[in-house]
């Protein structure tokens, strides 16, 4: 028996497939697009080129387009899921999840392999992949590329709490000459800074902490969060499909 996860988040959809020892066979992600339900259909045609139809695995969907896969035995919620996934990519029962995703950002404390706690961005998308896909567009470069510029920046400083008004920030500084790389620097400080206060709202102790969805992919940004909450922040190549991962893992 083969088992499914499929992560339909606001920017990429994330899919997992485990076999009962729960190894991880297969992972694959894609733009979630304007339509979830043409997303879910896309991605059941992959696995069926891949030879995992779902018609023949037990699947388990979550995030913000769970209900629009027709051929999901069931559907959890994202908390869960990224928590059973983070234990499993980083195989630890205590841990503090950070997961920047494209609308929100989750922190999620685990104990003994359960969620002990939790907190949530606001509505305001300000400390998310997408405040740093727009301050990306506005520097004319792509999010990673920005990521890596902000390496070799420093003293520059983001402080509007909203997108809106913090990309009218970011076309002031450029308008004055700022150096492209300080500007990336203070968008990421931003971004961190945000993420940090929610982080420190759990008690998470000596509990490792762990970042995952899409961002983990930069290493500056774990490099800068494991600065700001002053203990070491690892990552992992499958860290951007917990969520995934964990759904698999609820169907078992």
């Amino acid at each position: 028996m083969h088992y499914i996860g499929i992560d339909i988040g606001s920017t990429s959809a994330k899919t997992a497939v485990l076999d009962e020892n729960k190894n991880i066979l297969e992972v694959f992600a894609q733009p979630t697009g304007w339509s979830s339900i043409d997303t879910a259909e896309s991605i059941g045609k992959n696995l069926r080129e891949k030879g995992f139809a779902p018609e023949e695995c037990k699947v388990v969907s979550t995030g913000y387009g769970r209900v629009a896969v027709p051929f999901s035995d069931k559907t959890v919620t994202e908390i869960t899921c990224h928590a059973k996934g983070a234990s499993l990519i980083f195989g630890l029962e205590d841990l503090l999840v950070v997961d920047i995703g494209g609308q929100d950002t989750k922190v999620i404390l685990i104990e003994n392999g359960f969620v002990k706690d939790f907190v949530m961005n606001d509505k305001c998308s300000a400390g998310t992949g997408r405040f740093l896909e727009v301050m990306a567009n506005t520097l004319a470069m792509r999010p990673d590329e920005l990521c890596t510029l902000a390496k070799s920046g420093g003293n520059t400083s983001i402080s509007s709490l909203c997108t809106v008004f913090a990309e009218s920030e970011v076309i002031s500084l450029i308008g004055r000459g700022e150096k492209k790389e300080n500007i990336a620097f203070g968008v990421v400080d931003s971004i961190i800074k945000k993420v940090a206060i929610q982080a420190n709202r759990l008690p998470a102790g000596s509990k490792q902490a762990v970042l995952t969805g899409g961002l983990c992919e930069c290493d500056y940004i774990c490099e800068a969060l494991s600065r700001e909450l002053k203990t070491e922040v690892i990552t992992d190549k499958n860290a951007r499909f917990a969520g995934a991962i964990g759904a698999a893992l609820c169907g078992m």
